[in-house]
């Protein structure tokens, strides 16, 4: 068509290559004509569509998600949430901090048909016109990951293998890399994981005082909640300064609950270990328990080892001690002594290996909270840092209440912030950074 449109036209003299063409506009800028012939030579080109990525964080029964647009920094354009995986769902989403309308079909979702619909809402509404990628959230990377990674067949197939270290996210992680290699089955993909931030603890923090035949196998403390950590690592210059190098607990508080510690922000030791039950009290996990207990439930009750598993996972924690609900916001809000009791019992893990953690270091010089409790329930934060006072911690209270960065005093020998965690722009810049997306 092209060919056919200039034959038919008069012929005239074909333009000046570039160079030719330079010369000449500087020749004729006396005349004042170099801006037109300038732009005869060099029209404007149409500026490329920046890159968009999606990232997704898959659960046994809901997935987030968020479009990030690369430019001068990452842009989050629209994030949202599909929640009841395994029955009718139900959907929200925002756009600059707008709503936006969805309506899930009315039948039982599965990770694929869920992502399928997902797909088809974001091209409906152009919100993802020109992706180039999705990170996934990993819980578990193994030993051997301990940066993210490009899926390919032999980079999942490696993590199928460590699902029985982490039967209660692993699977389900997987479950969203591997529906998408249906759907979208050129969509590059990128794993980032919980545990490889921990990488770099010294061996004797990350070692279990077993045989060594037992422990080359594998069996080691990997910690998680990694990216969380990541980000706040991170964003530890802007809100502490110099302090940020130094000796600091980060508390990542909610459903899910560990801390770390950081020397020169990386990771020096973590509550966490084997398993994502370690630790600390969680909203349905025990945390730390004498293993003598499991043992004496599978021999004197009984048990058998699933039913022991599911206890540990999903029927213990706040939701165990209390009877009430797994939700702090919930029990600090009930009149009830096992409310109470299960809230002590939280603070109480919490001041304990907080206390560790500081002796690991020979110090403290920041505690950050953070995550869903840490970074909203003020109540919890003012009794853990209570117990904490003779590290040298005075919080203030006003500051305390209104969630602010800051909330330690000017004499605080500790600096104590809150910063939120976002793990989703920490996956979306692994991911741009391994697929070589322009910025």
């Amino acid at each position: 068509m092209l060919f056919r449109q200039i034959s038919g036209r008069p012929r005239r003299r074909a333009s000046p290559p570039p160079q030719r063409a330079w010369r000449d506009a500087s020749s004729t800028a006396q005349s004042g004509s170099s801006q037109l012939v300038e732009q005869k030579a060099f029209p404007p080109k149409t500026p490329a569509m920046p890159s968009q990525i999606l990232v997704l964080n898959a659960g046994s029964s809901s997935i987030k998600f968020a479009v990030f647009t690369a430019g001068q920094s990452l842009q989050r354009t629209v994030q949202g949430m599909i929640s009841g995986i395994g029955s009718v769902g139900t959907f929200t989403a925002h756009r600059n901090q707008q709503s936006l309308p969805g309506n899930l079909p009315a039948a039982a979702l599965n990770h694929e048909t869920a992502l399928a619909w997902l797909f088809a809402w974001l091209d409906a509404g152009d919100h993802a016109r020109h992706l180039v990628g999705a990170g996934h959230r990993v819980v578990h990377g193994g030993e051997r990951h301990d940066t993210p990674v490009i899926v390919d067949e032999f980079n999942l197939a490696a993590l199928e293998a460590l699902v029985p270290l982490a039967p209660l996210h692993q699977p389900h992680n997987l479950a969203a890399i591997k529906a998408l290699l249906r759907l979208r089955p050129a969509l590059r993909q990128i794993a980032c994981f919980d545990t490889a931030f921990h990488h770099t603890q010294p061996a004797v923090a990350q070692t279990f005082a077993l045989p060594r035949a037992v422990t080359a196998g594998g069996l080691r403390r990997y910690g998680f909640h990694g990216l969380s950590y990541e980000f706040i690592a991170g964003a530890l210059p802007g809100a502490i300064g110099e302090r940020a190098d130094g000796r600091v607990i980060v508390a990542h508080l909610g459903n899910g609950a560990s801390l770390c510690a950081m020397r020169g922000r990386k990771s020096m030791a973590t509550t966490m270990g084997f398993s994502t039950l370690d630790g600390l009290v969680m909203g349905t996990r025990c945390g730390s328990i004498d293993p003598g207990v499991l043992f004496y439930l599978m021999r004197e009750k009984n048990m058998s080892s699933a039913e022991v598993e599911d206890m540990l996972y999903r029927k213990s924690g706040l939701l165990g001690i209390s009877e009430i609900s797994n939700d702090m916001r919930t029990l600090l809000e009930a009149d009830d002594p096992r409310a109470r009791a299960a809230i002590e019992q939280f603070v109480y893990r919490a001041t304990l290996e907080t206390g560790a953690l500081a002796a690991a270091m020979e110090g403290i010089d920041a505690l950050v909270f953070t995550g869903g409790i840490g970074e909203h329930a003020a109540p919890i934060r003012a009794m853990i840092c209570e117990k904490l006072a003779w590290l040298g911690i005075a919080l203030d209270p006003a500051a305390n209440a209104r969630n602010a960065l800051h909330i330690s005093t000017a004499n605080s020998r500790v600096s104590v912030c809150v910063i939120p965690a976002d793990e989703e722009t920490v996956i979306a810049t692994h991911t741009g950074r391994l697929l070589d997306v322009p910025r």
